[in-house]
């Protein structure tokens, strides 16, 4: 099982973090600054698979961001690099071809779909289209919900 999730760029901001247990607040600041420090210090041509703590941590850079997950030892180091490159194609296929700035200004869309790909931090879809579907009707949703309503449609009285 995962036990959380980050995405953060070669500067070491963090862009976006999904825990799949709780933590405080301080400790996952810990946790994250360790991580993002010992990740960048790394070479390129290193393996991207680290023991850390009693977890197993599985990294892939792309572009100018890190994708990183902490995996349980038992977990399969091959299928969560898998998992990261499942989501960033997802993210590659929404987003055109997908940059820190969509992440950054787009964040609960990264949000819904890493949570449409995994729960619980186990994998829940594979499918890339059931994904992206729901993705859409997600937006369809959303923009239904910006449409201005008269304040008779808002109350019920005509629609």
């Amino acid at each position: 099982m995962m036990q959380f999730m980050l995405l953060f760029s070669r500067q070491g901001k963090l862009r976006l973090q999904k825990w799949y247990n709780a933590h405080t607040d301080k400790a996952k600041k810990k946790v994250t600054r360790e991580l993002i420090t010992m990740i960048l210090a790394r070479k390129p041509k290193m393996c991207s698979f680290l023991e850390w703590r009693d977890l197993k941590i599985v990294y892939k850079r792309y572009a100018s961001l890190y994708f990183c997950c902490a995996i349980e030892e038992e977990d399969n180091e091959l299928l969560t690099l898998e998992i990261i490159h499942r989501y960033v194609e997802l993210l590659d296929k929404y987003f055109g071809s997908v940059c820190e700035l969509d992440i950054i200004f787009n964040f609960e869309k990264a949000y819904f779909m890493l949570d449409e790909l995994l729960l619980g931090g186990e994998v829940q879809e594979t499918s890339k289209k059931n994904v992206l579907k729901a993705i859409a009707a997600q937006d369809l949703l959303q923009e239904e919900d910006d449409e201005p309503k008269s304040i008779l449609e808002e109350i019920g009285l005509i629609g």
